[in-house]
């Protein structure tokens, strides 16, 4: 853990709680947080954010409109915020090994 951590912060909290729910899922990730907010980084290109109250995260890249997607679950779901997050992890695992030709970042 990093000298940012505020413990107590809801934040924080929940996005321990996350973490500890992706380990439970096989997922290692590492918790920050300051500035009321708390990101869980869990793989590259997959940044989970926390206010406390909820997570998002980037799911991918809209070519068309040229932004990124987003996702978003409230805190109070955990279990399905991390199987979602799974996911999104697997995903991106696939990715960079280059098996899922089709998902594209940004040009």
């Amino acid at each position: 853990m990093t000298g940012l951590l505020v413990s107590g912060s809801a934040a924080v909290d929940a996005a321990e709680k996350l973490r500890d729910a992706l380990a439970q899922l096989k997922i290692a990730a590492d918790v920050n947080g300051g500035y009321g907010l708390a990101v869980v980084s869990v793989w590259a290109g997959l940044l989970v954010w926390s206010n406390g109250d909820r997570f998002w995260w980037n799911t991918g890249w809209d070519a068309q409109r040229r932004c990124a997607v987003y996702a978003s679950q409230q805190a109070s779901e955990l279990d399905r915020a991390a199987h979602r997050i799974a996911f999104r992890y697997s995903r991106l695992r696939e990715d960079s090994t280059g098996s899922n030709p089709s998902v594209k970042g940004p040009s």
